[in-house]
Order: structure tokens, then C-alpha cells, then sequence
């Protein structure tokens, strides 16, 4: 008998197939962080706006948008890294998670955003139903080629396929549309809200094939004790989680971002779009 009863996984995820096919050992360069900000003006700007435009408005948009600003206003923090050298995007672009349903599987896929920083959130909103409701429609073709190829990729191999695969794109800076893959799926940070999962506080793995320095996941908004002026009152808190990569990412560029966060979350209606 062996040192632990084991039984083999059948029929595993596309995603679950990736990851396990990106990470070799837990060795990363990940810098963890958590601002943790009071909200109750960020949610009555949500509430306004979606007794404006009918549209659901959501935390997790708002933080996307904000990173977009902090990105825009720190452009060394929106980099990538080629053959060990660091280059700047010229573009703001931001993936947001999205979780979808085929047949009793459960999977992530990724809906790009791009130039988040300079898009009303209305359309951003709106962007980002119609690409969540191609995925998971499973109408989105370039996605469904990508997720059919993978399956097709022994499990021993996907590790040197992905690496391939992110020099190709990345390193090389190849445009592989006619191979049916994306072109910069991710872009430079990457949003994925583990509120919805009721958690607060948690942090995102990077992910090496990606290239993405930023890894941003907005916890569950929660009320609790906090200090205004010399009294203790009750207030919405979120919790922004992060995973960086020191490689690109310093505490000079963290504290950048986190003060643009902490503005544009603090003062929605002069910070964000009017709603006059």
C-alpha cells in the first residue's frame, strides 16, 4: 500500500488542464497586497447609476475602471516583459474573469477590455455582458478554437506548450490570428472578483504564460466598525487584493496605484463618469 490511497481525476476542466500545465513548482517572484477602503460612496454611485441607465453596474466594473485610471496615471506599472527587459504598453487594456457553465462543468475564461481607461463605465458594462454572453453561450469562436485546442494537448506537454506559446506572443510579439488565437488576450492586468464567491480577502496566483504584472481581486463588500472623525460608525468596506510581479512591480509603483485607487473609490461622483 502506498503512502497515500489515491484515485486518478477523470475528465478534468480545460482550465483546470492549463493550470496545471503553467505552474511546475510554487517558486514565483509574487509581491501580496490588501487595500482595504470604505465604499458607502462608491455604492450609492452603483445604485444611482443603474436607476440611471438601467444597467447593472457592478464592484467589480468599478474597480476594473479604477485600475484602468491608476494604470493610465502609472504608465511603468503597465508593462510587460520581453527576453528580461521590461516594455511599456501603449494601450490600458484590462481582462476581467468570467465565470461560465457547460454542461455541469464549471470553467474561467477571460473578456478583455480595451483601452478600460478612457471608456464610459456604460459601455464598459455593456461590453462586458455581450463578451460574457458569447462565452458562455460558447459563441465566441477564437475562444472555443482556443479551449478545443488545448484539450488536444497531452497533459506532459502542456507545460513547454504554454511557454512556447507566451514567447511566440509575447517575447516575439507574433500576431497568431490566423492560428485562431487571440491577440493579447490579457492585456496588462487582470480582474477577477472573488466577492462573488463571498469571500473578503484572497489572492490571485500569477500566471507566467500571461505576461500580466497585476492580478486584482475585489473582495465581497462587507459593513463594519469603522472610525469617522472621533466616533465609531458602521460602513461598507471592500477589500482590493493584488498580486504583483516584483520583477516589473516595486513598492514605489504600489504605493502609486494604491493612492490613485484609494482617490477614484473615494470620490465616485466627482472621479468617475457624471451622472448629472
Amino acid at each position: 500500500m502506498g503512502n497515500v490511497q489515491l484515485t486518478g481525476k477523470a475528465n478534468i476542466s480545460p482550465f483546470r488542464k492549463v493550470a496545471l500545465g503553467t505552474w511546475q513548482t510554487a517558486y514565483d517572484p509574487s509581491i501580496y497586497g490588501t487595500l482595504r477602503l470604505r465604499v458607502d460612496s462608491v455604492m450609492e454611485y452603483i445604485e444611482k447609476f443603474r436607476a440611471k441607465f438601467g444597467r447593472k453596474l457592478t464592484i467589480t466594473h468599478v474597480v476594473a475602471k479604477a485600475i484602468g485610471i491608476a494604470l493610465k496615471e502609472c504608465p511603468d506599472a503597465n508593462a510587460i516583459l520581453r527576453f528580461n527587459k521590461i516594455h511599456l504598453r501603449k494601450n490600458v487594456d484590462i481582462s476581467i474573469l468570467v465565470l461560465m457553465e457547460h454542461e455541469g462543468k464549471k470553467d474561467l475564461s477571460s473578456a478583455k477590455i480595451d483601452n478600460i481607461d478612457s471608456q464610459p463605465l456604460v459601455d464598459i458594462v455593456t461590453t462586458l455582458d455581450e463578451k460574457a454572453e458569447k462565452i458562455r453561450a460558447r459563441k465566441d469562436k477564437e475562444l472555443e478554437k482556443t479551449r478545443q485546442s488545448m484539450r488536444l494537448i497531452p497533459a506532459l506537454l502542456m507545460f513547454r506548450f504554454l511557454k512556447m506559446l507566451s514567447v511566440l506572443l509575447y517575447a516575439l510579439n507574433l500576431n497568431l490570428k490566423w492560428l485562431g488565437l487571440p491577440k493579447d488576450p490579457f492585456g496588462g492586468a487582470i480582474v477577477t472578483s472573488i466577492g462573488s464567491l463571498g469571500l473578503q480577502t484572497g489572492y490571485v496566483p500569477l500566471v507566467p504564460y500571461t505576461r500580466v504584472p497585476i492580478f486584482v481581486a475585489p473582495g465581497a463588500v462587507t459593513r463594519m466598525p469603522v472610525v469617522e472623525g472621533d466616533e465609531i460608525v458602521i460602513g461598507q468596506v471592500l477589500d482590493i487584493n493584488v498580486t504583483f510581479d516584483h520583477r516589473l512591480i516595486d513598492g514605489s509603483h504600489a504605493a502609486d496605484l494604491s493612492q490613485t485607487l484609494r482617490r477614484v473609490l473615494s470620490n465616485p461622483f466627482e472621479e468617475l463618469d457624471p451622472l448629472d
